[in-house]
């Protein structure tokens, strides 16, 4: 079955269209995986190089996301059946005192949309919180966002609480004040500038 017209449909930012064209595929037997891996999946992977090549922007962006995530929504439940479906489960928040999550959000759904479990434990997220999160859903990745320059700090802390508790998720952090060299010295486990980037990151980090 060709998903042409799906992947266009999330390309556009199409929520009504793609939530059609999702119960038609169902409807016609096709399989939920393959929906979400060549329809779903494949049109945000789309949206990703267009953002990179700068070719969209951060309003289009989050709503192609939105389009692949009210279609994801009725995937979910055939896709719980199958537990191969599933990349990895992701915890992800913005960091204690931080109150920014619209970068975050796009993240959280960019993930979803690549196959993969996503904890979204919103904005304001303590390092205690985090850790329990982690050990409570067994995550394989603990995501932090921050945009302010003054909440940095909480995620070297919040690090270190994963650490302390013995967890081996890998800990990746991201925001518009970050860098690299950042992310090397408080030994995160990598670094994502934009939303497709942290989706590249998770999947070479659970591959």
């Amino acid at each position: 079955m060709a998903f042409d017209s799906l992947q266009k449909a999330v390309t556009e930012g199409d929520a009504e269209e793609a939530v059609r064209l999702v119960r038609a595929a169902l409807d016609e037997g096709a399989d939920a995986l393959e929906i979400l891996n060549s329809g779903l999946t494949v049109a945000m992977e789309v949206v990703g190089d267009m953002f990179g090549r700068g070719e969209l922007f951060i309003p289009e962006m989050l709503a192609s996301a939105e389009a692949m995530q009210e279609g994801l929504a009725l995937l979910q439940p055939l896709l719980v059946e199958n537990a191969a479906a599933g990349k990895g489960t992701v915890v992800i928040g913005a960091v204690k005192g931080d109150l920014h999550d619209i970068g975050k959000n796009l993240v959280a759904l960019m993930l979803e949309g690549a196959g993969f479990t996503v904890v979204d434990l919103g904005n304001d997220v303590s390092a205690d919180d985090f850790v329990a999160a982690a050990e409570t859903h067994d995550a394989g990745i603990v995501g932090m966002s921050a945009l302010l320059v003054t909440t940095m700090p909480q995620m070297q802390k919040t690090i270190g609480a994963l650490r302390a508790a013995g967890l081996t998720a890998k800990a990746i952090v991201g925001g518009a004040p970050l860098t690299q060299a950042y992310a090397d010295e408080i030994k995160a486990d990598g670094y994502a500038s934009d939303a497709p980037k942290a989706v590249a990151l998770c999947k070479s980090l659970i591959a």
